[in-house]
C-alpha cells in the first residue's frame, strides 16, 4: 500500500491534469457507424512552443487510457493533443469502444475515480472483440481521413502514443504483423510508423494482474478468468514481440496506478526477443503528469515523440 505522502502526491498529479478545459479539434471524422468509431484532428499551431520547420508536420496519433472503461472518453486527453499540436505536430485522437456505462452527455471523468477509471463499482474494461475492432479500423482508415482532414500532415512521419491502457493499445496496434496468423486484425507487413512512444502502458498483462492494476482491468479486458489465457496471445504486447519498429516507454518511478515493473517487464520481454525497447524513467513522477501539459514530464514526452518523428 502507499504512504501517505505518496498517495496525497499522487492525488495532486491527477487532479492537475483533470483541470484543464478539454479543447475542441479542428476535424472530427467518423471511421465507423457506432457513435465512438470517430478521430478528433489537431492542425498543427505555429508559434514559439513549436518545434515545426516549414513543411508537412509530422503526424502523432493518439490513444487515450481510462483502463478502457467508457468512463473515460477522449476529451480527458485533449489537453495533451493540443499541447503537441502547439509544439508543431499534427494530431489525431483516437476515440473507441470501451467497457461499461459511459458519460452523461456533457459530462467529464475526473479525479474522483480511483486512476484508472473506476472507483467503487468499478464496471467492466474494455469489449471484446469490439475494443481491438476498433483500433485495428481506425489505424487502416487513418491514410485517407488525415489527406482530408490534416492536410498540413506528414504520414510518412506517423509516431503512435497511448498513455495506460491506450498505451497498450499504441503497443498492440504496432504489432499487428505478428498477431498469430488466425487473427482478425492480422496484417501483412508492419505499419508504416516512425516509431512508438508508449506512456505508462499497460504491457504486459500477466505482471499488471499480479500487481491488480486498475482493479483486474486486463483481466476484463479479455473476457474473464477463463479467456485470459487463451485470449492473450491476441492481445498482450508482451507476447508480440519483436515487432521491428522503434519503440520507446517513458514512466513515472512513483507511478502507482500503473506501477514501473509493468514496463520494466515488457521490456525485458523485447530483449529476450531480440529487439531493444527503450525505457524513461522519470524520477518523482506518478501517472498522470505525462499527459498533464502543466508538468515539467510531459514536455519529457513531446522530446521522445519528436525524436522519432523529426
Amino acid at each position: 500500500m502507499p504512504d501517505d505522502a505518496a498517495a496525497a502526491r499522487a492525488a495532486a498529479e491527477e487532479e492537475s491534469a483533470f483541470s484543464h478545459s478539454p479543447v475542441d479539434p479542428d476535424a472530427t471524422a467518423a471511421y465507423g457507424d457506432h457513435p465512438d468509431q470517430v478521430i478528433d484532428f489537431y492542425a498543427p499551431r505555429s508559434g514559439p512552443e513549436s518545434a515545426a520547420p516549414a513543411s508537412f508536420a509530422p503526424l502523432v496519433v493518439v490513444l487515450h487510457g481510462g483502463a478502457w472503461r467508457a468512463r473515460y472518453d477522449r476529451r480527458h486527453i485533449t489537453p495533451f493533443a493540443d499541447y503537441l499540436a502547439r509544439r508543431g505536430f499534427a494530431v489525431a485522437n483516437v476515440e473507441y469502444r470501451r467497457g461499461g456505462e459511459p458519460l452523461i452527455p456533457g459530462q467529464q471523468a475526473g479525479p474522483e475515480s480511483d486512476g484508472c477509471g473506476g472507483a467503487g463499482g468499478t464496471p467492466p474494461a474494455g469489449r471484446w472483440p469490439d475494443t481491438f475492432d476498433d483500433v485495428a479500423a481506425a489505424l487502416d482508415a487513418l491514410p485517407a481521413l488525415v489527406r482530408e482532414a490534416l492536410p498540413q500532415a506528414d504520414p510518412r512521419r506517423t509516431v503512435l502514443t497511448g498513455h495506460s491502457a491506450g498505451g497498450h493499445l499504441a503497443l498492440w496496434a504496432a504489432a499487428r504483423h505478428v498477431l498469430p496468423v488466425d487473427a482478425p486484425w492480422r496484417t501483412d507487413g508492419p505499419a508504416p510508423l516512425r516509431g512508438v512512444v508508449a506512456l505508462a502502458p499497460i504491457a504486459d498483462l500477466v505482471v499488471a494482474e499480479k500487481l491488480d492494476v486498475c482493479a483486474n482491468a486486463s483481466l476484463q479486458l479479455l473476457g474473464g478468468q477463463d479467456r485470459f489465457a487463451e485470449r492473450r496471445p491476441y492481445a498482450d504486447p508482451a507476447l508480440l514481440l519483436p515487432t521491428g519498429i522503434a519503440t520507446t516507454l517513458v514512466q513515472g518511478r512513483d507511478d502507482l496506478d500503473v506501477p514501473h515493473q509493468v514496463a520494466e517487464a515488457y521490456a525485458e520481454a523485447a530483449a529476450k526477443a531480440g529487439e531493444m525497447v527503450g525505457l524513461t524513467l522519470l524520477e518523482d513522477v506518478g501517472h498522470f503528469p505525462l499527459i498533464d501539459p502543466a508538468a515539467d514530464a510531459c514536455a519529457v514526452v513531446a522530446e521522445e515523440i519528436a525524436q522519432l518523428a523529426w
